[in-house]
């Protein structure tokens, strides 16, 4: 596709978990625990905003009717709501500053805390802290500048564990952590541009050595529209490989909707109305197991005629993905069902064609119509059958402004609609923080060398280009270079790097979860080269064996049988082969060498050096001949 003909705008949001020593309004610990701890439940509520109105997102999630469960781990009364913040992280406001300042971007004089209204239960307040530290600012990605709106230190949310029925649970070890968000400008104008964009910060962010890393820890929201389209949010893109297939997929979901909208309009579907209408009666002997199940519980089945909309429900929007599955999820976030069931579908789940031609019938539905049946609780169906006619008005207007969620495969779900200015308001109970000269003394310290000093610095170590390019993208950087510190006198630094890029990514593809693997199994690894323990060609086979079976480093070269040997004992192998192979080296002379190398590695493969073998064997395979 030519994303510039189809006016395609992406605006990127990074947001980053600072490293510190606590939380952002508290002293409390910023790490994850897997302790449960006591629990607390709420229900949270809209407030309106100092010009008395409320926020859209905000009402939606109050009216799903929703409460929460929260369990108290690495938290304090603070998390808990039940004692005011304290005064904000001067570490996190530094670190933050100096990610500024390596952007270019311009400090405020003064930072103020404001509340956020977010009510979907991932704050016990019903809020989220966030202050604005600085504006402005630009990333050069791919000869392009692109401009930074806005960068923003915020508290982190709780974290989500699961649903049971109108409950929500979360465990409140996350929320506090410090985030940082950086907001570029909506000029990113391919899918492929905007993962480039979301490298180049992500880049940025690691190379100050002051973020953290791991699943969870950066998570990146796009604002994407297309010409005659709208700003859609999309929230949650965890894989930076992800970015582009979200892009692609929101510009065809965008796409397709507004070509639905053109074919309402050439039916002559200028307004939309329709009443629900009880439908339990036609299915009391139906073998539907969606129907049977609803109808045994004491629910009932309600439908609804869309007139002229026939074959529209069924249209794809994006892959795997129908308009029918855009109504059915507003009829989940509005109504609580499990979902609808359309006639663009049907017959199908157990419905017969004479259940749907009586339902038609019960409807007056026409041949060019289409019919929605939701069976659920009464009081339910009735609510998600309100929000289906919702979302099929809208569908006249063309694509609506919406949050939505991503999806795994690219796709995205609707999650809410999207919030106004009216969320925001001041928090009363934290002063503002003078930018004061010490301060950005501070940030400066912080600010990262550019790309071009560390690649030519690890250029020095003998890291090769392609390698170094490769180390600063890693998400281990930091690793990298405290071991190279460490270890590099006695360890080349291009081993350590190639462990660490290079190894790691292929234990991916073995299956290994390396996210997993602690930075301690690592260094126990790369420590045990620099002692001569092992060799570096152990690496792979030991760390394998340590993802896959939790074990330190030491007992994974024991139990495969590849701890080093000395030079003296690796010729005394190799003279052994030699000697075994006595007759062919006679025959074969210098051809010889190869024969007794892989013989020889049989033997001593990752317990040392290939090098060193390759030697060795050369000259006892000449001192043979000579004799």
């Amino acid at each position: 596709m030519e994303y510039r003909s189809v006016g395609l705008k992406v605006g990127l949001e990074v947001h980053q978990q600072l490293l510190t020593r606590r939380k952002l309004f508290c002293h409390c610990p910023p790490e994850l625990s897997e302790e449960r701890g006591a629990t607390l439940v709420r229900r949270l509520r809209p407030t309106r905003s100092e010009m008395g109105e409320v926020d859209a997102a905000a009402l939606f999630e109050w009216r799903r009717g929703r409460y929460y469960e929260y369990e108290t781990s690495n938290t304090c009364l603070v998390e808990a709501d039940e004692e005011p913040p304290h005064e904000l992280d001067r570490e996190a406001l530094a670190i933050a500053l100096g990610i500024a300042l390596a952007m270019g971007s311009s400090p405020v004089d003064e930072v103020y805390v404001m509340r956020k209204i977010v009510i979907d239960g991932s704050n016990t307040t019903g809020f989220q802290r966030t202050a604005l530290i600085a504006l402005g600012g630009a990333i050069e990605v791919g000869g392009k500048e692109v401009p930074i709106e806005t960068i923003c230190l915020e508290e982190d949310a709780a974290r989500k564990m699961g649903e049971e029925g109108a409950k929500t649970i979360y465990r409140l070890d996350r929320l506090g952590v410090p985030l940082i968000e950086i907001a570029t400008a909506p000029v990113i104008s391919s899918p492929e541009e905007a993962r480039e964009v979301a490298l180049a910060i992500g880049r940025l962010l690691r190379l100050t050595g002051r973020v953290r890393r791991g699943i969870g820890t950066i998570r990146q929201d796009l604002n994407v529209s297309i010409a005659g389209g709208a700003k859609v949010e999309i929230k949650g893109v965890q894989r930076l490989e992800l970015i582009p297939k979200v892009v692609e997929q929101e510009v065809k979901r965008q796409l397709s909707l507004l070509e639905i909208r053109e074919e309402m309009r050439r039916r002559g579907l200028s307004e939309i109305s329709a009443e629900p209408q009880e439908l339990t009666q036609l299915f009391q002997g139906s073998k539907s197991k969606v129907i049977r199940r609803a109808i045994d519980a004491g629910g009932a089945v309600v439908g609804m005629r869309l007139r002229g909309m026939r074959g529209l429900l069924g249209r794809e929007v994006s892959q795997g993905r129908r308009f029918g599955t855009e109504l059915a999820d507003y009829a989940r976030f509005y109504g609580g069902v499990s979902g609808i069931i359309h006639s663009d579908e049907l017959p199908g789940y157990g419905i017969t064609e004479e259940e749907v031609s009586a339902v038609r019938a019960a409807l007056g539905a026409a041949e060019e119509d289409a019919f929605v049946l939701v069976a659920d609780q009464r009081e339910r169906a009735l609510r998600a059958l309100e929000a289906v006619l919702e979302r099929v008005r809208l569908a006249l207007r063309g694509v609506p402004e919406e949050t939505r969620a991503a999806l795994e495969d690219g796709t995205t779900r609707f999650m809410r609609p999207r919030p106004g200015a009216a969320r925001m308001y001041p928090e009363t109970d934290i002063p503002p923080v003078q930018v004061t000269r010490e301060l950005l003394a501070e940030a400066e310290k912080i600010r990262p060398e550019p790309l071009s000093v560390k690649l030519e610095r690890f250029a020095r170590m003998g890291i090769s280009k392609e390698l170094a390019l490769e180390a600063v993208n890693d998400v281990r950087l930091d690793l990298i270079e405290r071991l190279i510190e460490a270890y590099g006198e006695k360890v080349q630094p291009s081993v350590i790097a190639s462990l660490i890029v290079v190894t790691l990514r292929g234990l991916r593809g073995k299956g290994v979860d390396v996210e997993a693997l602690p930075d301690e199994r690592i260094e126990e690894l790369v420590e045990m080269i620099a002692r001569g323990e092992v060799s570096k060609e152990a690496a792979e086979a030991i760390l394998e064996a340590v993802g896959k079976e939790g074990i330190s480093c030491r007992e994974a070269a024991e139990k495969l049988g590849l701890r080093a040997v000395s030079e003296e004992e690796a010729e005394r192998i190799v003279e052994g082969v030699v000697r075994e192979s006595l007759a062919e080296v006679k025959a074969r002379g210098q051809r010889a060498i190869s024969l007794i190398m892989g013989r020889a590695m049989s033997k001593l493969r990752g317990r040392i050096d290939g090098k060193k073998v390759s030697e060795i064997v050369r000259r006892k395979v000449e001192e043979a001949l000579r004799e």
